[in-house]
This record gives structure tokens, sequence and C-alpha cells, in this order.
């Protein structure tokens, strides 16, 4: 059997079902490398009592088909912070677990995709999501923006998620960028879900000057037009 669980936001977020399903497990895999985690592996151990092993991506995308083969032997489990399918690579193990007719079992939990109405915007104003990727010297992908554009021309709010090796301040430098300066007010949204919570509503510009503060995991809003009461609701930020 395979297990696909969602650790939620938080380190108390993991559910009964999961821990129920963990004690039957002979292998525990933690995936790092889609988010950088707002605890320690040790603090996640404690919780669920048992050991964990380091999936990199190498593991869990490229040699799939091994991984599903362990999980036909034995129970093994993958943790995934927020919920296992909002990152689609994890729709691999799925398809490759149903070829190898390997039992699989998906369970879900809290996610930053609903966790983002905190900032008081509506849900249902969301358009695509996009991401950020990291920048070098001979590669600097700028479109990821174009999403932003299309949703802006449906006056629908973009979330915009960060590639895990970039800081605060150099990927809103690379937005502002790859806006070519046309965006103006911004959300910075930093470990949403827990006690750490922070919420920034600011100009982009102000935010270039003085780089917030943040811990990661964080991600960006670049608002549509907004409803009055979203308005009021991010003023008190």
């Amino acid at each position: 059997m395979l297990y696909i669980i969602g650790l939620g936001l938080d380190l108390k977020d993991i559910s009964l079902k999961a821990i129920e399903a963990l004690r039957k497990c002979n292998k525990i895999y933690l995936e790092i490398y889609t988010t950088v985690l707002p605890y320690k592996k040790t603090q996640l151990e404690k919780v669920i009592g048992k050991k964990v092993a380091i999936a990199v991506r190498e593991t869990v995308e490229n040699k799939s088909r091994e991984f599903v083969k362990e999980a036909k032997k034995k129970n093994v489990a993958l943790l995934v912070y927020g919920d296992p399918l909002a990152a689609t690579t994890h729709i691999s193990l799925l398809q490759e677990a149903k070829k190898l007719k390997v039992s699989v079992k998906v369970l879900h939990n809290s996610s930053i995709f609903s966790a983002i109405t905190e900032t008081g915007l509506q849900i249902y104003k969301f358009g695509k999501t996009t991401s950020i990727p990291k920048w070098h010297k001979s590669y600097e992908p700028t479109s990821f923006y174009d999403v932003v554009k299309d949703n802006l021309k449906i006056s629908a709010h973009t979330l915009v998620l960060v590639d895990i090796d970039l800081g605060v301040h150099e990927a809103l430098y690379e937005l502002d960028k790859a806006s070519k300066g046309e965006i103006d007010n911004i959300i910075v949204c930093s470990r949403l879900g827990t006690e750490e919570q922070h919420i920034i509503y600011s100009k982009l510009k102000e935010l270039l000057k003085h780089a917030p503060k943040v811990k990661e995991p964080f991600c960006f809003i670049v608002p549509a037009p907004l409803h009055f009461t979203e308005t009021e609701f991010l003023e008190l930020f």
C-alpha cells in the first residue's frame, strides 16, 4: 500500500487518519523539494513517533516506478507539506501505481490554496497560479508573469508561488523586473496557517527598498481590482 499524506501547514495539522496510517508503514518518506517546512524533520518525527527518510526530487519524479514498486511489497508513505496533490508532480505517483496495480490512499489536508483567504480576498476571484523560478546569469525567464497579465485581464487575483531557492527580496526583484514595473500593490504571505503567520500589504516598490523580514515558506499575491470589502480587510495589514 502506498499512502500519499498531506501534512497541512502547521506541525499540529497532521490528521488522526494520517497517524493511524503511519503506524502501519514500514517506510516513511518526506518530500521537501517543493517547499521549505516551517519546522524541523526531528519535530515531525517526534509527533508521528517514527523515523522519516528524505525523498529528493529524483526519487519521487524520475524514479517513481522504483518508489511505487517498493510500496507493492510493504506499506510506504510519502509525506507532503500542505495538500499532497496540490503540487501536480505527485499525480505521476498515482499514475504509476495504477499501472503497477499498487493500492494507493491519499489523505488530504489544508493547503496554501485555501489559507490565502485569510488575506480577506475572495477565493473565487483568483485565477491561475504561477511560480517564480530562480534566475541565473543566462537564464531569466519571465513567462510566469504572463499568467499574472492574463488574470488581470479578467479581474482575477494571482497567487504567486516562489522557488525554494529564492529569498524574499530576490523574488520581489524578479517579479518587478518581469512586470517591467507594472505591479503597484502586492501582498506577501509568510507561514500561513501557523502561529508565525504574517501578512503584508504594501506597494512593491516600497518592499524592494525595505525587504520584509519574513520566514519561509512564503508566497505573493498580485491583486486585481478589489471589492470594497477586500480593500477594507487588506488595509488591516
